[in-house]
C-alpha cells in the first residue's frame, strides 16, 4: 500500500536538500528517507515517577515502527505532575502545561511535516494535550496508555499516593502527624506510572480508548507490565498502517465518539477534569459540541458500573483484571454509538462483537449497576451560567441540596488558615474565587481545602464552590468544582459579598445567588479585581489568551 507522503519533499528543493543533509547525518539511507516518518511523542522526565519509565516505552515503540516499515523520530514535550509541578506559583503551571504540550507537539510534528505520531500518555495533562494536538493537526495518531503505578503497604494495609494526598489535608486539624504522613509517603509508590485510582490520569486513559483513539483493550494497564509493552508495540506497528490508510483523528473524533467517552467516564465516576479536557479536544477537532450538555444528558441514563478508589474500595488493578475499558464498553454497548470508527480501523460495534465479558465483579452490568445516582452532575444557574461540576460518585445518601451564607476566600492558603483557626462556619458555603483559568491563572489547586475540611470534620456541614482545580480524587461533601465563568472573567461569582445566600440543588441541577438584581447592578458598577500577579513568561501568555473553562479552557485562536 502506497500513497504520497507529506514528509517526502520535492527532490532538488532547498528544503529537501537541508533535510537530506540532516537525516543522512543521523544514519538514514536513501530508501529510509522515503518511508513514513512517525513521531514518538515522549514526555519523559526524571522529576516524577509518572514519567520516569517512558524512555523504555519509546524504545519499544520505535523498534516496532521500524519493523513495520516506518522511520521513528522521538520528540520531547513538557511534562507536569500534580505532586511536583504544583509547588510553583500555587499550582498555576499544571493546567497550562496541557496546552503547552499540544503546542510542543504541533511545532515538532507539523514543523517537520511528519506523517503520523504515537503519543505516550502518562500523567493527567499529557493525554488531553496529546489528543488536542492530534485533533488540531489531523495527522494519523495513536494514544498509548503507559500505565498506573504499583501501590505500597504500610502497617499491613495497602497505601497509595491518593491516600497520602488525602491525609495531608488532615495536618491542619491534627488528624495526622508529620511523621505519620512521611511514613505513608515513603511507602505509597513502588513503581513508575500514574496514580493508582480513578483520578484524572486513569480516567483520561479510559476516555482515550472510549473515543477510539487507543487500540482496543489497552486501558487501564499496569506500568512496565508485559501487557503495556505489547500494547505499545502493537501501536507502533499500527501507526504505519494508519499512515498508508490515511486514517486521521477527525475520522474517529466524531460527536458519537465524544458521547461514548462521556458515557464511559460517567459509568466509572471519572474525574471531573475529564469534562473540560474532552471539551478542549472537541474544540480542536472543529466540532460544535457542548460536552457539558452531553454529560448532563448522559448522566440521567448512565449508571455506575465500577467503584474504583476514591469512589469505593475497588482498585484499578481489579478493574483491569475484570477486562478494563473494553469490558466496560461491552457492558455499556446498548447506550453507545456503535457506528463510530476507531484507530483499529474497525467500528465500535465490530470491536465489541468479539468481546466476551466475564461474570459481573469489578465491573457491574446495566441490569444490576452499583448505583443509578448520576456520578457527575452539571449544575448551572444565576451564579454559574457557564456551569460547575459536582462529583457524587454514584454514592447513595450524599447531600444533594444546600442553602447558606457565603464565606469568601481568595487563595488556597487563606482558606487553609481559616480551617486551622476554626473560623469556617458550619452551614456556610465556602467560596474560593479569583482562582480560575485566568485568575489562578490556570486553575489554582484547591483540593487541599476540601481535604482539610474533611480532616476538620466539616465536610458534611458546609458546601464548597471553587473556580480552582480539584484533584480527580475529590469525592466527599457537596463540592461544586470548575465554577464558570470565573470572577476574573467577569462572572457573577465576582459579585458575591460575604454572607450572601447561595442555593445548590444537585437534583434540580441549579446553583443560584439569592441577591436582588438591583443590588447586583450596583455591585457591577464597583471596581472588583481578581487573580494573582504572575511572573512574566508562559503564565502571562496563558492568562491573556485562555478561554472559559466551560468551553474547554483552550487558548483563543489556537484552533483551526
Amino acid at each position: 500500500m502506497t500513497r504520497p507522503l507529506r514528509s517526502n519533499l520535492q527532490p532538488g528543493s532547498t528544503l529537501w536538500a537541508g533535510r537530506r543533509a540532516q537525516w543522512r547525518a543521523l544514519g538514514l539511507n536513501d530508501e529510509e528517507l522515503t518511508r513514513p516518518k512517525i513521531a514518538v511523542v515522549n514526555s519523559s522526565s526524571k522529576l516524577s515517577s509518572c514519567f520516569s519509565h517512558l524512555d523504555e516505552v519509546a524504545a519499544e515503540v520505535s523498534k516496532a515502527i521500524r519493523e513495520a516499515g516506518g522511520v521513528p523520530f522521538e520528540i520531547r514535550t513538557a511534562a507536569s505532575s500534580d505532586f511536583i509541578t504544583s509547588a510553583g506559583c500555587g499550582g498555576s503551571y499544571i493546567l497550562p502545561t496541557r496546552d503547552l504540550i499540544a503546542n510542543d507537539i504541533e511545532v515538532a510534528v507539523d514543523g517537520a511535516l511528519l506523517d503520523g505520531m504515537v503519543c505516550l500518555a502518562s500523567c493527567d495533562k499529557t493525554t488531553p494535550g496529546q489528543l488536542m494536538a492530534a485533533a488540531r493537526m489531523n495527522v494519523p495518531a495513536l494514544i498509548v496508555s503507559c500505565g498506573y503505578q504499583q501501590t505500597g503497604e504500610y502497617k499491613g494495609e495497602s497505601v497509595d499516593i491518593e491516600e497520602v494526598f488525602l491525609r495531608a489535608g488532615y495536618i491542619a486539624s491534627g488528624g495526622i502527624t508529620v511523621d505519620e504522613l512521611a511514613n505513608l509517603a515513603d511507602n505509597a509508590v513502588r513503581s513508575p506510572g500514574v496514580c493508582a485510582g480513578m483520578g484524572t490520569a486513569n480516567t483520561m486513559h479510559i476516555a482515550a480508548e472510549s473515543l477510539g483513539m487507543s487500540l482496543p483493550g489497552s486501558a487501564p494497564v499496569q506500568a512496565l507490565s508485559d501487557k503495556m509493552f505489547d500494547n505499545a508495540r502493537a501501536s507502533g506497528r499500527r501507526i504505519v498502517e494508519m499512515v498508508w490508510q490515511d486514517l486521521k483523528p477527525r475520522d474517529v473524533l466524531t460527536a458519537g465518539a465524544f458521547r461514548n467517552a462521556a458515557i464511559a467516564v460517567l459509568s466509572v465516576s471519572g474525574s471531573i477534569n475529564a469534562v473540560k479536557h474532552l471539551q478542549a479536544v472537541a474544540v480542536e477537532a472543529g466540532l460544535d459540541i457542548d460536552l457539558y450538555t452531553v454529560f448532563d444528558e448522559c448522566a440521567r441514563t448512565t449508571p455506575l458500573l465500577a467503584a474504583v478508589r476514591p469512589n469505593g474500595h475497588g482498585t484499578i488493578a481489579e478493574f483491569e483484571q475484570a477486562g478494563g475499558a473494553l469490558t466496560l464498553l461491552k457492558r455499556l454497548e446498548p447506550l453507545l454509538d456503535r457506528e463510530v470508527l476507531t484507530v483499529s480501523g474497525r467500528r465500535v460495534g465490530e470491536v465489541l462483537a468479539g468481546v466476551q465479558p466475564g461474570a459481573p465483579g469489578a465491573i457491574a452490568t446495566l441490569e444490576q449497576p452499583l448505583s443509578r445516582v448520576p456520578s457527575l452532575n452539571i449544575v448551572r444557574g444565576s451564579l454559574l451560567p457557564g456551569g460547575g461540576i459536582v462529583r457524587i460518585g454514584g454514592t447513595e445518601g450524599r447531600t444533594m441540596r444546600f442553602r447558606g451564607p457565603a464565606q469568601l476566600f481568595h487563595s488556597r492558603d487563606e482558606a487553609l488558615a481559616a480551617i486551622k483557626a476554626g473560623q469556617v462556619r458550619r452551614g456556610s458555603v465556602v467560596v474560593l474565587r479569583g482562582l480560575g483559568v485566568r485568575g489562578g491563572p490556570g486553575m489554582a489547586m484547591t483540593s487541599a481545602v476540601v481535604f482539610a475540611l474533611d480532616g476538620a470534620g466539616l465536610i458534611d456541614d458546609v458546601a464548597v464552590i471553587t473556580e480552582g482545580q480539584l484533584s480527580g480524587l475529590v469525592n466527599k461533601g457537596l463540592v461544586v468544582g470548575e465554577a464558570s465563568p470565573e470572577a476574573g472573567d467577569g462572572g457573577p461569582i465576582g459579585l458575591i459579598n460575604e454572607g450572601d445566600e447561595i442555593e445548590i440543588d444537585v437534583e434540580r441541577r441549579i446553583v443560584d445567588l439569592h441577591v436582588p438584581e438591583e443590588t447586583l447592578q450596583q455591585r457591577r458598577a464597583e471596581k472588583r479585581e481578581f487573580g494573582v500577579p504572575v511572573p512574566r513568561g508562559w503564565l502571562t501568555i496563558y492568562r491573556d489568551n485562555v478561554g472559559p473553562v466551560h468551553e474547554g479552557a483552550v487558548l483563543r485562536n489556537s484552533t483551526r
